[in-house]
């Protein structure tokens, strides 16, 4: 196995109230059929539950059932969101394959992610609140596999919950009672996605204050929980390379997407080919007189066993033994183009699934990092001149702190 080196990564990707059921059937291992081909259904028993909520009679609530029942008692609200409010939220941690596997694979996998798991709690707040926790060891790496000749497989954990925020409620000031009129009348956990994580938070480094994403400082967290825990030899994803890497994605997605609209065409045209070898076997296949039509030619000579034949006849005789010469040939070479065009469309078939599941692959890459970095974007494309502020007023602090640092140099020398 190359050496490679490792990068922990937890992406944190919010939802409507839509998309339980979609969750819940990849999660829990509930489909029929998957898009993604790598999940291997026989090893669905060794992925790890940490938690889901059940029926008094032991059957699983499902993730909408429990969103509703704490609704219902009042452990969670929704005031103040709007219809179409992310509800929940899923964290996925995770390490690349090749991490594990030189690290005992499974088990080890196992006892990191308990560790992980314990971070999304302190991470959520209230393990009430969490939905359902998974392990996966399921999902099988195709490169690795191929690269070391057995099968190896990707181990990350999924973590379903409620975002949830404590609001303060307050009497208005105009309040009947002057003695409750802005005072705190109580303490609500209100669902807030955009609250829970902030496109910017405040953070306090060598007595200054800065503005970073709440998704940075998630990763920041999880490296170092995970370090402080005794686990090693990866590092953080890299900082400050998002937007590089979200256009190789991109680039790549569309890299994809040629390559399918290629293999599409390719394939189109091949049946095109072979639709036109068909016609053309059966324009030959007529050109062949039919028995019937020979054996009703000529008639019997008068005298002796010979038979007699019009002009007409003849030059029609001497027409089809020309072409009989070379008509068998021709069909032949022409069955021979056709297997030829069906063996090419059955590859161009084979390329084209496979196409498809790395443009599907993409877009999964693709979506996750958006789901990390899309507020970010939207707030760059929204906000600009803001922005250029910020780096306009930490840029000239940075001078001022150099230029203050030299004159301090120069005063020891």
């Amino acid at each position: 196995m190359a050496n490679k080196t490792h990068f922990t990564v937890v992406r944190n990707q919010g939802y409507g109230s839509t998309e339980f059921k979609t969750r819940q059937r990849h999660n829990e291992r509930q489909n029929e059929n998957y898009y993604n081909g790598d999940i291997v259904p026989e090893r669905s028993g060794l992925n790890i539950l940490y938690q889901r909520y059940l029926f008094p009679d032991g059957s699983p609530e499902t993730y909408e059932e429990s969103f509703n029942r704490m609704l219902s008692v009042g452990r969670i609200t929704k005031r103040g969101l709007k219809p179409d409010a992310k509800v929940f939220a899923e964290l996925v941690f995770d390490v690349n394959t090749a991490y594990f596997e030189e690290n005992g694979g499974y088990d080890y996998a196992a006892k990191f992610y308990d560790e992980a798991y314990r971070l999304a709690v302190k991470e959520v707040g209230d393990e009430r609140l969490i939905l359902s926790a998974v392990m996966h060891a399921d999902e099988r790496n195709v490169a690795l596999s191929e690269e070391l000749g057995r099968d190896v497989f990707h181990y990350h954990l999924h973590v379903v919950y409620i975002p949830v925020v404590e609001k303060e409620v307050y009497y208005r000031k105009d309040c009947k009672d002057p003695e409750k009129a802005g005072k705190l009348k109580e303490v609500i956990q209100q669902i807030s996605h955009s609250k829970k994580w902030p496109i910017k938070t405040p953070v306090e480094r060598d007595g200054k204050t800065f503005m970073v994403n709440s998704y940075s400082l998630l990763q920041d967290r999880y490296y170092e929980y995970m370090m402080a825990a005794g686990f090693a030899g990866f590092e953080r994803g890299e900082r400050g390379s998002t937007r590089e890497h979200l256009d190789v994605d991109t680039f790549k997605r569309q890299q994809e997407q040629k390559k399918l609209e290629k293999a599409t065409t390719d394939v189109a045209a091949k049946k095109a080919q072979l639709a036109e070898l068909k016609k053309d076997i059966t324009v030959k296949e007529k050109a062949k007189a039919t028995i019937a039509e020979v054996n009703a030619m000529g008639k019997p000579a008068m005298l002796g066993n010979g038979f007699t034949v019009t002009a007409d006849e003849m030059k029609k005789l001497k027409t089809l033994a020309k072409k009989s010469v070379t008509i068998e040939d021709e069909i032949e070479k022409s069955k021979k183009r056709m297997e030829s065009a069906n063996h090419q469309i059955a590859e161009l078939q084979t390329e084209l699934e496979s196409v498809k599941h790395d443009r599907e692959i993409w877009k999964r890459r693709y979506n996750s990092l958006m789901a990390e970095v899309g507020d970010y974007l939207s707030a760059i494309r929204n906000f600009p001149h803001k922005l250029s502020a910020v780096i306009k007023e930490r840029w000239n602090d940075w001078l001022a702190e150099r230029k203050q640092n030299k004159t301090h140099n120069r005063e020891v020398l």
